[in-house]
């Protein structure tokens, strides 16, 4: 069985990491994170494809060409969480199993990062924990993508 691949997705402005508002996000840079991705990866037995952009439509074309090789997906849509119905059912479209994640909390920050679009379409979300968040949604999809579900994973819908 070949290595399970993962497509990391990482939004808008999340190219600043480390300089951008650290208070709230923390020094650790971009680079820093895929790095400390890929060491998790190997130990999990999984490979990941770490992307960033700053355009909604690289993003949804980068779930797009996921279906053809990645068996799970990890999402910080950024600002496009809030926004981006397109995102959101480019990830529904893909049928991968999806874990959103987030560095803060969003619940603890202002209303309008309060609704998720991504939410309803993923198995699950990890926010709050800094760069940890990322470790913590990678070993969850790492397990996802090696499990039967990830063939054909069941969207849960709302009523």
């Amino acid at each position: 069985m070949p290595t399970p691949q993962i497509l990391v997705l990482h939004g808008p402005n999340l190219n600043l990491l480390g300089e951008r508002e650290p208070e709230l996000y923390g020094r650790t840079t971009l680079r820093a994170l895929d790095a400390a991705l890929a060491r998790l990866a190997a130990e999990l037995g999984v490979r990941v494809r770490c992307r960033q952009s700053n355009h909604e439509g690289a993003l949804v074309e980068a779930v797009q060409e996921a279906r053809r090789w990645a068996r799970a997906l990890v999402v910080n849509a950024g600002g496009y969480t809030h926004t981006s119905v397109a995102l959101r059912d480019a990830i529904a479209a893909s049928r991968l199993p999806t874990v959103e994640v987030h560095l803060t909390n969003l619940s603890r920050r202002e209303p309008f990062r309060h609704t998720s679009y991504i939410a309803e379409v993923a198995v699950g979300q990890v926010a709050g924990f800094g760069p940890e968040s990322y470790l913590l949604a990678l070993r969850a999809a790492a397990s996802l993508a090696r499990g039967p579900a990830a063939a054909a994973h069941p969207r849960r819908r709302r009523p």
